[in-house]
């Protein structure tokens, strides 16, 4: 457990991939943590992530037992809204969908205490535009993890044109108290990490649009060419090709640049249900 954090809430907005990681690392860090979904099904499949994935540190040796129950002890589940009334930090892991952040965050700014601070994990969406939908956009902030959570040691912290430094530097903080790096960038579409990942992924879908190599022909050229850890379709498939269209189509709206248009085959295989990992299906095949 981090020092200071014992009876310091958080709530996380949404039980997913990045909802229910973000809940475990800062439960695992000390905190109290409300993770919130619109689904008990949603919920409950979320908390048997975070144990599954406890479970696994704890056969690698990097946490005991007892530090397993105790940050499951820090995590309790909600379907009413109302919950995140005691938080310090609220941090909105929803779906990558203006309308629905939009509202969601003029509903925090009503529901969380007056000096909370309201962050999205968004991929691309404008913090400025979200910070717009609220009375406090001084207090709002982009705190964009990486997948997957409690792996990965990046956290992009995203200024909106409002947010105060105070702001900044406790989400700075927070970030290093749960034993991540993170790197301060200013709000433009797709901020840093998407702005330069989605178009290598996009380029790599024309490549098999196009014919110039398989998959995994594709894959294993950056791995062993560029000394990528993974290949951009194994990742585009990690991260959900849904998702991949959906920050391509904000980067392109919000660039003007072409170069950030879908690629078709891309669009092709998200209309035919192809998501990735999540569908069974996507650049390659996962059915068990």
């Amino acid at each position: 457990m981090a020092d200071g954090t014992a009876g310091r809430e958080i709530a996380v907005i949404g039980a997913g991939q990045m909802g229910n990681g973000i809940a475990h690392v800062f439960a695992q860090s000390g905190f109290d943590v409300a993770m919130l979904d619109v689904s008990d099904a949603a919920l409950q499949r979320g908390m048997q992530t975070i144990e599954k994935n406890l479970d696994r540190q704890v056969k690698k040796g990097a946490l005991d037992a007892a530090a397993k129950d105790a940050t499951l002890g820090r995590l309790s589940a909600h379907t009413d809204l109302a919950a995140v009334a005691g938080a310090e930090l609220v941090v909105e892991a929803a779906t990558e969908n203006v309308d629905l952040k939009f509202k969601l965050f003029g509903d925090l700014d009503r529901l969380a205490g007056d000096g909370a601070i309201l962050a999205s994990n968004t991929s691309s969406i404008a913090i400025t535009e979200i910070a717009a939908r609220t009375k406090r956009p001084e207090q709002v902030i982009g705190m964009h993890f990486m997948n997957p959570v409690p792996v990965m040691q990046l956290v992009e912290v995203i200024r909106g044109l409002a947010t105060t430094d105070a702001t900044t530097a406790k989400v700075m903080e927070l970030s290093r108290t749960l034993g991540k790096t993170p790197v301060e960038v200013n709000d433009y579409p797709g901020f840093v990490a998407n702005r330069i990942l989605m178009p290598m992924i996009n380029e790599a879908v024309y490549c098999v649009m196009e014919g110039v190599g398989t998959p995994e022909a594709i894959d294993t050229v950056m791995k062993l060419g560029m000394n990528h850890p993974m290949g951009p379709l194994t990742l585009a498939d990690f991260i959900g090709l849904d998702t991949c269209v959906a920050i391509l189509e904000v980067m392109h709206k919000g660039l003007g640049d072409p170069k950030y248009r879908p690629c078709p085959l891309l669009r092709k295989y998200v209309a035919a249900g192809w998501l990735g990992r999540k569908s069974g299906r996507g650049f390659y095949s996962y059915a068990s």
